[in-house]
């Protein structure tokens, strides 16, 4: 009975990502970015620490994107007019993707700039 539960869990949450994907124009620009940083990592032949870097900072990214999801769909269920309050409450939570996206950039500054400065000169010749 319990394996069945964990396994309700596990679509459920699966449902909650679908859900944000199909509805959410971000997380869809947030998952084509985790792509195109995951692929630039293989190319690039990071390191295993580099790469644990850039898997925590997609996972942090999308996991606020969830989050700020979930703020504004239950602000706008408790509330159909405009509240400041409500308005705050979003902005907050947009803020906290904001921040995870600022440290995605960070991070792929540092992991991927000088690799990248060196595959240019390679390319050049």
């Amino acid at each position: 009975m319990k394996l069945l539960q964990m396994l309700a869990s596990f679509k459920n949450a699966f449902a909650g990502l679908n859900h944000t994907l199909r509805t959410q124009r971000n997380m869809r620009i947030h998952f084509i970015m985790a792509v195109l940083a995951l692929i630039i990592s293989l190319y690039l032949k990071i390191s295993r620490l580099e790469l644990l870097m850039v898997f925590f900072s997609i996972f942090l990214v999308i996991s606020m994107e969830l989050f700020n999801t979930a703020v504004e769909i239950i602000i706008d269920m408790i509330s159909s007019e405009y509240r400041i309050r409500a308005k705050i409450v979003k902005n907050v939570s947009a803020a906290a993707v904001l921040v995870a996206a600022l440290n995605a950039l960070i991070v792929a500054y540092l992991v991927f700039a000088d690799k990248f400065v060196s595959f240019l000169e390679r390319m050049a010749g």
